[in-house]
Formats: C-alpha cells, structure tokens, sequence
C-alpha cells in the first residue's frame, strides 16, 4: 500500500490550525520584548538584575515544564493538555499586564512560560498526520514560528503608538483565548495518543544525546544564540531611547526595513547554502555577522544610521543561524532519537533566554551598555572558536520502514545485512513500536544490495514510510 505524496484536508486542517496556535502564543510572547525593558524600569522595585530576570524568567519555566506536559498528554490526551497550556499562559499575561511591581512582572511572565505546550502540539501533529506527511508537517510548522516571531518583534513597536505595553499583555492574553477557541473549533480529533518518537523527548534517551560531541556543539550555539539574543534586548531599546531619541512607538520605523532586509539576506543565504552543499562556511558566516553587529552597536552609540545597519546584520545573522540549527539537530541526530534531540535542543535554547536574560540585565546594572555587548562579543567569540571544529553535516536521507510484529523474526538477518551496505550509517529497529529507521547517502538508495533488500522486506508485507 502506498501513501499519497500529498497531504489530506483533515492532515492540512490539523497542521495549520496547531500552526496557528503555535504562532499565536509566539506573537503574545516576544511582541512585548523590543519594548519591555523601558516599560519595566517603571515598575516598583525594579532594578537592571531583575528586569532581566523578569524578561528570561518564561525561559527557565519553558524548560522545566515542556518534557512533564509532554508526558502528561500521552497519558492524558493533547487537546486538555494543551487547554490547560493555553489558560495558563493567558493568566500570566493578565498578571503581568496588571502588574505595577517587578515581582507581580516576574511571576506573571513565569507563568507564560509554564504553559509549555510546544512539544504536546508537535506530538499533536505527529499525531494526526501519516509518517510519510510528518516532515512536510514540522516544516510548515517551523515556518510559522519564524514568520511569527519577525511579525512580533514588528507588532509590538507599531502598537505601542496605541497602546501602552501593559495592553500588549491583555492583548497576548486575548491570543492565548483566540488559540483555546481554535483548538476546540478546528483542530481535528485525534483517535490516539501515543509517544511519538520523532516528535516528543524520551527521557532514557537524554543523556547519551547530551554526551554526543556533535550535539553538544549545537546544543551550546542555540543556548548561546539565545542568551546574545536577550541580552542584547535588554539594553537595544534603551540604546534607541537615550543615544539616538527614538521613542517605543517609533522604534517600529527602524525594525520594519532591518527585518525586511534581514530576511531577505538570510533566505538568498539559505538557499545558497543548501544549493551547493555548503551549509558549514553560512554557519560561520552568521556566527560573524553577529559579532560585526555587537561590534558596531559597541561603537555606534551616536549613529542612528550606524545603529540601524548594526541591527539589520543582527538580524540577519540572527534568523540564519535560528533556521540553520534545528536542520544541522536533525541531520546529527539518530533517526530513532530526533524527538529526544529536539527536546535537549529547545530546552537549550530556552535556558539560554533565561541565562541571557539574568546576566544581560545584572551585567547592565553593573557596567553599562558597553558591559553587556562585552559579555555578548565573548560569547559569539567562544561559539565561533567551537563551530570551527563543528564537522561540515552529511547530506543524508531518512527512511522510516513499519513492521509487522508477527514477521520480524523471519527478518533480522535482512536488516543485519542493511548494516553492511556501503553508504548506510544508521539502521534501529524498534521492535515494540513495530518501526524501523534507516539514515543513508544518498546514492544508497540506488545501490543493488539496498533495491535487493528492500524488494525482500517489502515481500514480506514490510511498509517503506
């Protein structure tokens, strides 16, 4: 039986409507950042310290909570899950839009956080829709959450020339409700909920992934990524105010042409990249747009026009590397671990919002400006030093093979005989789950022992996913 390459209405309902809550809470999320420090500072009690822990604190409950809810919606099923999710995230914003003290911001913005339900609505997909159709899936979902957070860092400027960033929480909040309304009036219903492994973290998997040299690399750039990217967003908006007088409500005036330009740079970048197989050389090459934007944001304290190039080349070495990661993840992890890797990566990339947060705002109260772009210059100086030992990434291909339980004794010798073929790097056979995940060159596919053994497997009513 073969699967359609397309994919059906109940598998696109599901996908855009999932997307759509993912991108919904990723806009009530970071439209309140490119202006969030200037409004803190008003707040009681506040200080440069815990205006950074009140911006990175959702990052640390992102990455406590996300592997428990996960596992709370394979036992329990996703939509309540991710009800649940949804409700508290809203509740945070509500408390931090109505906060007057910096303590009322920081348990507020902890709450967004709590509500991690990022990997239950990737299970959720993974749910509904066939393995053949899973990577389509992530892909558009991938694409949404980037889409939405240039649209957020956008949005919240422009507001502010209407709103006051208090409304900018009620508004997250009327997000997080438009998402619980989408959930339950066009998200399909599944008729199963069950570890999905190339899209949830195992938790026996962890520990050999974070011993793994490659990952751990990479598991260091998105966390260090992160941290550079909060940091820096402590003190860019205050940059804007005190050196080049550009109030909330005009910042969106330089963000709209830097994202705009920034992205059009990083698409042409990707696409070349992976036109000639070159992905190591654009990896290095947004690690140093980076440390030229910090660079010139360093020294370019009384140049709007300076200022606004610093930023355009932030952002653009910025979203390169954000889309390169999780590709490079994908490519390094074992196939029957991706979703074990995926967690390790996203709870590294919310650690580093958090840590980024602390350190940018207690180094900021501490030395200034210039201590914080010091701090952010180290950091990509130590990631450009570990990504230059990084190994350029195999351009390889992933199979997924369903079993029947009841044939696989007749077949184990088959698969042992896959080991040996050349090109073949990776075959697991997960016996319980009745799968089994092959990672191979390319020209594997056309080698004769592979069609050989293949034509065997298939004979025996094996499924090639």
């Amino acid at each position: 039986m073969n699967s359609s390459n397309k994919m059906t209405a109940n598998e696109r309902r599901a996908v855009i409507s999932l997307s759509s809550i993912m991108g919904l809470r990723m806009i009530g999320l970071f439209m309140v950042l490119p202006v969030f420090s200037l409004y803190a500072m008003k707040l009681h009690g506040a200080t440069p310290t815990l205006i950074g822990l009140a911006m990175g604190i959702y990052g640390l409950s992102q990455a406590l909570f996300q592997i428990p809810f996960g596992a709370l919606s394979d036992r329990f099923g996703r939509k309540p899950i991710i009800l649940i999710g949804l409700i508290l995230f809203a509740t945070g914003s509500v408390i931090a839009g109505i906060a007057h003290s910096i303590t009322f911001m920081i348990i507020g913005r902890a709450l967004q956080g709590i509500g991690a339900v990022g990997s239950t609505m990737m299970a959720f997909i993974a749910d509904l829709t066939r393995e053949d159709q899973r990577t389509k899936a992530m892909a558009i979902t991938g694409i949404t959450i980037g889409f939405s957070f240039s649209m957020a860092m956008f949005i919240g400027p422009v507001l502010t020339e209407w709103l006051s960033v208090n409304h900018l929480f009620f508004l997250a909040a009327l997000l997080g409700v438009i998402g619980i309304i989408i959930l339950y009036a066009y998200v399909p219903r599944s008729t199963h909920h069950h570890f999905q492994r190339d899209a949830e973290p195992e938790l026996k998997s962890l520990i050999k992934l974070l011993t793994s040299t490659e990952l751990a690399k990479l598991n260091i750039g998105i966390f260090i990524l992160h941290a550079i990217f909060t940091a820096s967003f402590i003190i860019i908006p205050i940059h804007l105010h005190q050196f080049e007088s550009l109030a909330n409500h005009r910042e969106w005036q330089l963000y709209l042409p830097t994202l705009l330009l920034a992205f059009i740079a990083c698409l042409f970048c990707i696409g070349m990249a992976e036109r000639k197989q070159q992905i190591k050389p654009y990896f290095l090459a947004g690690i140093l747009a980076l440390l030229l934007s910090l660079l010139l944001l360093l020294t370019a304290k009384s140049s709007l026009l300076l200022t606004a190039i610093a930023i355009c080349i932030f952002f653009a070495g910025f979203s390169l590397l954000e889309a390169f990661l999780p590709s490079l993840v994908s490519r390094a992890a074992p196939a029957s671990r991706k979703g074990s890797a995926m967690g390790v990566y996203s709870s590294s990339q919310f650690l580093g919002i958090f840590a980024g947060g602390v350190l940018g705002g207690w180094i900021y109260g501490q030395f200034g400006f210039s201590g914080v772009y010091l701090f952010c210059i180290a950091l990509t100086l130590f990631w450009l030093a570990l990504a230059l030992f990084m190994q350029p990434p195999r351009y390889l291909v992933t199979q997924t093979w369903r079993i029947h339980p009841e044939k696989q004794s007749t077949t184990d010798t088959l698969f042992a005989d896959l080991h040996v073929i050349p090109g073949m790097v990776e075959v697991t056979l997960i016996a319980e789950e009745g799968l089994a995940y092959l990672k191979m060159e390319k020209k594997t596919l056309q080698h004769p022992d592979f069609i050989r053994l293949k034509e065997q497997l298939q004979s025996k009513s094996f499924h090639i996913i």
